[in-house]
């Protein structure tokens, strides 16, 4: 098989004042690739990313940034939908790149991420904002512990850190490790016992009030020291 180009989509943030605020955001479209088989180069200036989805279908591409990018403060989310990338451009400043890339070509794979795209001067404000995880983050040269992120704020970049902005995830099974999650955990050992039993031997109410109305509270004597029984009524 010849190595294909997979969809990049992009959007991106801004702020001369918040370090944070100054993000790329791109999203690489390439569905079905295990963890093992994907590698992802990041350096100041560019990115490079290879990978082989389960069918055994090769992808390729190299991005040259337009500026510099900080990858000790950058991010990525992998599931088996797609590979999105959380990147911190290195100088904080109030306009947008012009472009993603450093040449001022229009590569056919490369596309405005709409769904995350937001005006550079509406950005105060904006409630499109990517929402992840940071259980499902890690850094860039396969490294899984994303403690600290870097000094990344979630709460200044707008979203909540939430699965829902990771898509549909039915992929997720394939995931090693979790398998342990499945069913709810039992409370039986903690003292709550399930009362559905007692429940059921529960007389109804209306049975209560005729037997309260029908039945004597206790038996009459005969005199001879004889409990007697009257018939009911």
């Amino acid at each position: 098989m010849s190595v294909l180009t997979p969809e990049v989509l992009f959007s991106q943030r801004s702020n001369k004042d918040v370090p944070e605020k100054n993000i790329i955001y791109l999203t690489i479209n390439v569905s079905e690739v295990p963890e093992e088989n994907l590698k992802i180069d990041l350096t100041p200036t560019s990115l490079v990313y290879k990978a082989k989805n389960s069918k055994g279908q090769e992808y390729a591409v190299t991005i040259d940034f337009f500026e510099e990018i900080d990858p000790a403060e950058s991010r990525k989310v992998h599931n088996l939908r797609a590979t999105e990338c959380i990147i911190r451009k290195k100088k904080a400043q109030e306009a947008f790149w012009p472009r993603l890339t450093k040449d001022k070509v229009k590569y056919h794979w490369l596309k405005t991420d709409f769904d995350k795209w937001v005006d550079e001067d509406e950005q105060e404000g904006a409630t499109v904002e990517p929402e992840y995880d940071p259980a499902m983050m890690s850094q860039f040269g396969g490294g899984d512990d994303a403690g600290g992120f870097g000094g990344i704020d979630f709460s200044k970049l707008g979203g909540a850190a939430d699965l829902s902005g990771l898509g549909d995830m039915g992929g997720m099974g394939g995931m090693g490790g979790m398998g342990g999650m499945g069913g709810p955990p039992s409370f039986g050992s903690a003292g709550l016992e399930d009362d559905s039993d007692d429940d059921e031997d529960m007389p109804d109410l209306e049975g209560e009030e005729k037997d309260a109305k029908t039945i004597p509270s206790e038996p009459k004597a005969d005199g001879k020291g004889k409990a007697v029984i009257e018939p009911l009524d």
